[in-house]
């Protein structure tokens, strides 16, 4: 069942000017629901832009944003329900706290949505534990954090609010591989626990291929496609032509198969092409 939908979306900045340019350029999508996506496309592409529209930080140049069947500029009263339903956490997210204690910031959204006292300390919890933030934690000061706790108090803000759609663009900035590969096993986590729909903006192609099921490519402004993402990493020559990288084990897998190995296409994870692998190799054990 679809929660999100665009229809016909276009959006011009500067419209009228010298400056005008077109950044979304009539996309029709269908989001479903409990799914975790991937958004990719080459600096520029319009891929922030279209995110800014699920919650309506940016109203369209002309069609449509359909959160569950509903406009949702059909009526500019009910905008602010929308946000609670759609959260987006920009880059860098731990700039935004500003609070005296983590779990006031963590809170800080609850209150807004007008819930309960023991509702909001149930939800700050729940969700630190989420995040594996000790409880500790909860009542330092947010600056006191480092780097990597501050991003996740920053996302557990959001989350806490249990958004049916939840929009993270780059979570991952700046952190070490240690660090990158933990927090989105915990955000997979959060994903399939709610039952959300979780969008991922990313540059990292190895970070989409390990952790979502679908991919929406944007390209010059267009959606170049919106598919189930082994489908999309077996375009990888096309993805090439619009400034884009595949897995460098999807690299290596393509390079092996141009040489006559007989693999499967759809390897972009290192663990599906370590499988693969030993499977041909153990095959030609067998056949001596």
């Amino acid at each position: 069942m679809a929660i999100l939908k665009t229809e016909g979306l276009t959006y011009t900045y500067s419209a009228g000017t010298p400056f005008e340019k077109t950044a979304v350029d009539h996309v029709d999508l269908c989001i479903e629901e409990d799914t975790m996506i991937g958004v990719i496309g080459h600096t520029g592409s319009g891929k922030s832009t279209l995110m800014q529209h699920f919650n309506g930080l940016l109203q369209p140049t002309s069609g449509k944003v359909l959160l569950n069947g509903q406009d949702i500029w059909a009526d500019k009263a009910k905008l602010r329900d929308v946000r609670f339903q759609v959260g987006l956490v920009f880059q860098y997210p731990e700039y935004q706290l500003f609070e005296e204690t983590v779990a006031k910031d963590i809170a800080f959204g609850c209150k807004n949505m007008g819930l309960g006292q023991e509702e909001i300390k149930s939800r700050v919890l729940e969700t630190a534990d989420m995040l594996g933030m000790e409880r500790e934690l909860l009542e330092r000061s947010p600056f006191s954090l480092s780097g990597g706790q501050k991003r996740r108090a920053a996302i557990a803000g959001v989350m806490a609010m249990r958004p049916k759609v939840l929009i993270l663009d780059e979570p991952c900035a700046g952190l070490d591989p240690k660090g990158r590969n933990l927090m989105l096993s915990q955000i997979r986590d959060y994903q399939k626990k709610t039952q959300s729909t979780v969008l991922l903006v990313s540059h990292s192609m190895e970070d989409v291929a390990e952790f979502t099921e679908k991919l929406l490519v944007m390209s010059k402004a267009k959606l170049f496609c919106y598919e189930d993402t082994y489908k999309v990493f077996r375009r990888a020559d096309e993805l090439r032509q619009l400034g884009l990288r595949v897995p460098q084990i999807a690299s290596v897998m393509q390079s092996l198969r141009k040489k006559g190995v007989p693999l499967p296409e759809d390897l972009y994870t290192v663990e599906s092409a370590r499988d693969a692998v030993l499977a041909l190799l153990r095959k030609g054990a067998a056949s001596c």
